[in-house]
């Protein structure tokens, strides 16, 4: 199977702001040579969510320069949701400690993260 035919893994969230954490969590399969796609949930501009897809895309695409991660934005979603035997994981990360405290909503406060 050729890198351009290779699945993607699939990661949701608001990224605001893409963090380290959030990259911890892609480059689980990054390191794996798996190709991602990171959707962003497209919300009203709020204290809780300051940033527009494309600040949010070019933060992701920055990070990840040269490799194979492509980023898209989906409307706000209530569930994730699948039948049996999809064809696919759906996997939990544990993160370290260190990344485990790291937090959206202080970055955008400037609190400290522990």
């Amino acid at each position: 199977m050729t890198s351009a035919s290779k699945p993607y893994a699939a990661f949701v969230g608001r990224y605001q702001p893409f963090h380290e954490g959030h990259e911890w969590l892609v480059r689980q399969k990054l390191d794996q040579g798996i190709p991602c796609l990171i959707m962003v949930r497209t919300l009203p501009v709020s204290d809780d969510n300051p940033f527009l897809f494309d600040v949010i895309a070019r933060n992701i695409y920055s990070r990840f320069a040269g490799e194979k991660v492509k980023v898209i934005a989906i409307p706000d979603i209530e569930s994730i949701n699948y039948g049996r035997d999809v064809g696919y994981e759906v996997n939990e990360w544990i993160p370290p400690d260190d990344i485990r405290e790291i937090s959206g909503t202080n970055i955008r406060t400037g609190s400290p993260c522990s």
